[in-house]
């Protein structure tokens, strides 16, 4: 293939090599070249169908694409130092493969098109991918909640006791999270699924293109309208990659609680030591690596999103070099969250739960106040009168240091008249999370039904 790029006919010299390594591009989307190969077959077919290739060409060029593809799959294609990125590649090593019939290939295409085919074929696969992922974490977390659905552990705000709650309660908002995830991931294929091809360099084509027919090849429900905007657009990275910043910052919150909780202040928790390392000066130490690491990764999807917002936000149209940079921010950060929710799951199907620990500390802290304060609501008392009333009594019963619950009924009474022998009923952390009645409360019954419907949800 001598002197085949895919664009030396204007020019009377070879780039500088400086200028050619710094715009190379083929390490970062080489991961690209199976779809690369994917969405060449389906141009050729629909060239052949336009009647801008005959049949023997057409076959011609897809058995030698399928040969790539295969190549590409064992691992065996060579990739050579001239090639310039993955399009040059798939279309050098076709050329050696059957000769100058590759070069029709490139009819009623370019690279502008073409690329980002390339992403939005990608980006179709790794919402799946995201999607499974996604699932199997949940899956996880559901056993955990199951294998603790009694149990009682505080709730916080401010990172003080608050109300008590099940544990199985708070193991269920990250499912509700994840969902979340899913759901906007579900909504982004919506404008994921929009084929580019027929657009050309960004002003279409004079050549009778079908760009319907492949689309239908390649599953896409519908083609571009703007041809300018189809080459340009990446709205769609971007909000993908939004979407995998929320999933970070979802990972996150439960490893810094997974963190925090394995403490020896909290000892809620015991993780996994294969999930832990040690300390090289501190032998006692057994230290939450994993769930610090994917913490600490957050930052890295944070500053992929924000590295490709600012490549975009001052681009003009159409398409401009400036996009070859689109890839490595959205590649890494994707790769980072694949890696986490698949590491992440394996760390919490092995934690245990400290329910020593956790029971007592959701007898501290005087949890059931509310609970009290609730109780003389129910008697007609004004709730900030009730506020003010137990907010007395908590007072009372630190200084006695005593629980709520141990108080006797005179003691209370000095309170308040009002309270009498069934507030017995309210105090405690099992009898407080018992009493709450509202739609999505702690209440024991609630949360086993919300359980019920996770399993019939991640089983289908």
């Amino acid at each position: 293939m001598e002197n085949k790029r895919l664009w030396g006919g204007r020019f009377d010299r070879k780039p500088a090599q400086a200028a050619e390594a710094f715009s190379n591009s083929l390490d970062v989307d080489r991961r690209l070249a199976e779809y690369d190969v994917v969405g060449s077959i389906a141009h050729a077919k629909m060239l052949e169908h336009a009647g801008l290739l005959n049949g023997t060409e057409s076959k011609k060029i897809v058995v030698g694409l399928s040969e790539i593809k295969t190549e590409l799959e064992k691992g065996t294609f060579v990739f050579e130092p001239s090639d310039e990125d993955i399009h040059t590649a798939v279309e050098r090593r076709l050329y050696e493969k059957i000769g100058d019939s590759a070069g029709k290939l490139h009819t009623g295409r370019s690279r502008n098109d073409q690329i980002v085919l390339d992403e939005r074929l990608y980006v179709r696969d790794l919402i799946n991918r995201l999607d499974i992922k996604i699932k199997t974490l949940q899956k996880a977390l559901l056993v955990w909640a199951k294998e603790y659905p009694d149990l009682v552990m505080p709730a916080f705000t401010h990172l003080q006791h608050s109300q008590p709650i099940l544990f199985s309660h708070w193991v269920l908002a990250y499912l509700e999270m994840f969902q979340r995830d899913q759901d906007r991931l579900s909504d982004a294929l919506v404008r994921v699924n929009v084929a580019p091809l027929g657009a050309g360099a960004g002003a279409g084509s004079s050549l009778p293109l079908k760009p319907e027919y492949t689309a239908k090849l390649l599953g896409f429900p519908k083609i571009f309208t703007n041809s300018l905007d189809a080459v340009s657009d990446r709205d769609f990275l971007v909000e993908v990659l939004a979407d995998l910043a929320l999933v970070s910052v979802h990972l996150s919150r439960i490893c810094e609680e997974m963190v925090l909780w394995s403490s020896a202040e909290f000892n809620y928790l015991d993780i996994s030591a294969e999930y832990c390392t040690g300390s090289s000066a501190l032998p006692q130490k057994k230290n939450p690596d994993i769930p610090e690491l994917i913490r600490g990764k957050t930052g890295l999807v944070f500053g992929g999103l924000i590295s490709l917002l600012t490549t975009l936000k001052g681009l003009p149209l159409s398409y401009n070099r400036d996009l070859q940079e689109d890839k490595a921010p959205f590649f890494s950060a994707a790769d980072t969250v694949l890696d986490s929710l698949e590491i992440l799951a394996s760390v919490i199907l092995k934690t245990k739960v400290n329910i020593g620990a956790v029971e007592k500390s959701a007898e501290t802290g005087y949890l059931d106040a509310f609970d009290l304060a609730e109780f003389l609501v129910k008697k007609n008392v004004p709730f900030r009168e009730a506020h003010r009333i137990v907010g007395a009594v908590v007072k009372y019963a630190a200084a006695q240091k005593k629980k709520l619950s141990e108080l006797s009924l005179a003691q209370l009474k000095e309170f308040s008249k009002l309270f009498d022998r069934k507030v017995a009923d309210v105090l405690s952390a099992k009898n407080s999370v018992r009493n709450r009645k509202t739609a999505g409360s702690t209440n024991p019954a609630l949360v086993a039904l919300q359980l019920q419907k996770w399993a019939k949800l991640l089983k289908e």
